[in-house]
């Protein structure tokens, strides 16, 4: 009967699989390394925020599509969690870690990249069924969005935790991985090798669900006598949806291809020279998506520009007024008079789009 090593820190299992878990990350190096990766967080957090934030606000945005887009900046948003975690849990750390903080470190990680696949392909679902029926968006109900988006989270946070479940080699660890000395072999071919194939689904059906909107396009065109804008509105969704898709591909390929590599145990491969940059690029993926909402969709990126024009014209009437004495504002009717019409003009600019929300109502 093999023996089992839950009470032992992870220095053995490191020790045992000759992983390197760069002992000359000190000093500098150290520093320069957290500091972009602090930078990098911030802004996850402050975008992705902003996106999430947008989605509420903008009545425009209350449809499933739009839903599913926030949800995918909410796995964003959690894939920063993540990484903030692992900045503090790396490197001569990691030797010093627990079983179950080390479970918890890549745990976290693995959530963050299902919660944010598995919502891709819930998006893809999304897609197909609206432009099928040449319609912008689809007709799924809030319950069923809802119903969709706490079943994303409940699948990721369930792959994140298999490893933990029993799927690890905490009691045969000759079949440990080099990356992760905890992790069994077979759970990381597997892992990487599912990932990979959804991967390659996921585009072939977007691929194919985007010729289908530019043929059907390209002949009602010629038919009907609708507003061009309104003809290119599922096209031009169909590209967001199309560039984060292939920004997911491209910054989260080669990681699971090294897992794969690392699951067959490869020993001439060199893997853990590239692991720690194909990591870094796994992390601007979540720092990418925000960029492409907010170029891509001149709807978005507006109502993302309201929102800090008016959080900061906030902040400068509450300096401004504090540094006004009450004494001043009585001594006379024109001054007075001159604040608040300053007041209403800058409510006017940053709140147009909510009296415009109230005149329609």
């Amino acid at each position: 009967m093999n023996e089992c090593y839950y009470d032992k820190r992870m220095d053995f299992f490191y020790n045992k699989t000759k992983t390197d878990t760069a002992d000359e990350w000190t000093g500098p190096q150290l520093i320069v390394v957290l500091c972009f990766g602090t930078f990098f967080c911030l802004f996850i957090f402050i975008s992705n925020s902003l996106v999430i934030a947008a989605v509420v606000k903008n009545k425009k945005f209350h449809f499933p599509f739009y839903y599913l887009l926030a949800n995918l900046a909410a796995a964003d948003f959690f894939a920063g969690i993540a990484y903030v975690f692992l900045m503090f849990n790396t490197g001569p750390v990691s030797k010093t870690l627990t079983v179950n903080r080390w479970f918890l470190r890549q745990g976290l990680l693995d959530t963050s990249l299902t919660a944010s696949l598995v919502n891709l392909l819930v998006i893809a679902v999304e897609r197909h069924m609206s432009i099928m029926r040449m319609k912008i968006h689809s007709n799924l109900t809030k319950k069923r969005v809802t119903f969709l988006i706490i079943s994303i989270w409940a699948i990721a946070i369930f792959m994140g935790a298999v490893p933990t479940l029993g799927w690890n080699c905490l009691c045969d660890i000759t079949v440990c991985s080099s990356l992760a000395p905890i992790y069994s072999r077979s759970y990381l071919v597997f892992w990487s090798v599912l990932n990979l194939v959804v991967f390659f689904i996921m585009v072939v059906v977007y691929i194919r669900i985007y010729m289908y909107v530019q043929r059907k396009t390209n002949v009602l065109s010629s038919h009907t006598s609708g507003s061009i804008s309104r003809r290119r509105t599922p096209v031009k969704l169909m590209k967001t949806v199309m560039t984060v898709l292939g920004a997911f591909v491209v910054c989260w390929t080669p990681g699971l291809v090294v897992l794969l590599l690392d699951g067959l145990n490869c020993t001439y491969c060199g893997i853990q020279n590239v692991k720690r940059w194909f990591l870094l690029l796994a992390l601007l993926n979540s720092v990418m998506n925000p960029i492409i909402y907010s170029y891509k969709d001149d709807e978005m990126w507006a109502t993302m520009k309201r929102m800090i024009c008016c959080f900061s014209e906030d902040k400068g009437q509450d300096r401004r007024s504090s540094r006004i004495p009450s004494t001043v504002l009585c001594r006379s009717t024109d001054t007075s008079g001159h604040y608040i019409e300053d007041g209403i003009i800058q409510g006017t600019i940053c709140g147009k789009g909510d009296l415009g929300d109230k005149g329609n109502s």
